[in-house]
C-alpha cells in the first residue's frame, strides 16, 4: 500500500455545494480535509473560522487538519478542536521574531529565523492535552529553524507558496528544505502549495508523504482517478 496520502483543501470547494464536496473527497480517497484558517493578518486573506468547521465535522468522518495562519494561535486552538478537528497545524511564524520586512500591519509573507522553543511547546501541550495531533508550518523564506521541537511534533507542514492564496504557483527552492527535514523527521511531512501532477512527484521525491491538493483536486474531472494517481507516487 502507498505511504501517499492526499489532503483536499477546501479552500477550492464549492461552498454553496459544502456536502456534496465533501461526498467527492470521500468517494475519491482522500484521507484528510486540510481547513485553510486565515485572518487578514498573518496572512492577506480572511477565509473561515470553528463555525465551518463544526459544519463539516457533522458531514464527514474524514480527519479533519486546521492549518491555522493566523495571530496567536493559541487564543483558538480550544475552539478549533470543540468545533471537532483531529489535527491542529500551527506556524513557526507565531513563535518567533519577525524578520524586519514582515513585521507590521500588511507586511507579507511572515518569515523568523529562530523559533522560541518553550512557547512552541506551550501551544503544542495544549493541542495533545486535548488527545489531538499537532503539526508545525514553515513558510517558504523560513529556514528550517525547529528541530527543538521535532520531537515534540506528529507533523510538519512545508508551505510551497506564500500563504494566502489558492491557485499560486509551487516554488521550487523549498524543495531542498524538505530533503533536510527528511533526514532528521520520519513522521509525516506534508507540502501545501501550488501541488499538481507536475510538481506533487517533486515534492514526493524530495520526503513528503502528505499532500495538500486544493484547485486541482476541486476542479478535476476525474478527481478519484487523480487520487489514485498521486497516491501511487514512489518516495
Amino acid at each position: 500500500m502507498s505511504s501517499i496520502k492526499i489532503a483536499a483543501s477546501i479552500l477550492s470547494c464549492d461552498f454553496s455545494r459544502l456536502a456534496d464536496e465533501i461526498k467527492k473527497c470521500e468517494a475519491s480517497g482522500i484521507d484528510f480535509l486540510h481547513i485553510d484558517v486565515m485572518d487578514g493578518h498573518f496572512v492577506p486573506n480572511i477565509t473561515i473560522g470553528p463555525i465551518i468547521v463544526e459544519a463539516i465535522r457533522a458531514l464527514t468522518k474524514l480527519t479533519i487538519d486546521a492549518h491555522l495562519m493566523i495571530e496567536n494561535p493559541f487564543m483558538y486552538i480550544d475552539k478549533f478542536i470543540d468545533a471537532g478537528c483531529d489535527i491542529v497545524t500551527l506556524h513557526a511564524e507565531c513563535y518567533g521574531k519577525l524578520r524586519a520586512h514582515s513585521n507590521g500591519l500588511g507586511k507579507f509573507p511572515k518569515e523568523i529565523d529562530k523559533i522560541d522553543a518553550e512557547k512552541v511547546r506551550k501551544d503544542i501541550r495544549a493541542i495533545k492535552a486535548k488527545g489531538k495531533k499537532a503539526g508545525l508550518t514553515l513558510n517558504p523564506g523560513t529556514p528550517l529553524c525547529i528541530e527543538e521541537v521535532l520531537e515534540d511534533l506528529d507533523k510538519v507542514l512545508i508551505m510551497s507558496v506564500n500563504p494566502g492564496f489558492a491557485g499560486q504557483k509551487f516554488m521550487p527552492e523549498v524543495l531542498p528544505k524538505i530533503k533536510a527535514l527528511r533526514q532528521i523527521f520520519k513522521k509525516d511531512i506534508e507540502v501545501d502549495g501550488g501541488i499538481n501532477e507536475q510538481t506533487a512527484p517533486l515534492a514526493v521525491k524530495a520526503g513528503a508523504n502528505i499532500l495538500a491538493t486544493a484547485s486541482c483536486f476541486f476542479h478535476s474531472n476525474e478527481p478519484k482517478a487523480l487520487v489514485k494517481r498521486l497516491k501511487n507516487l514512489k518516495q
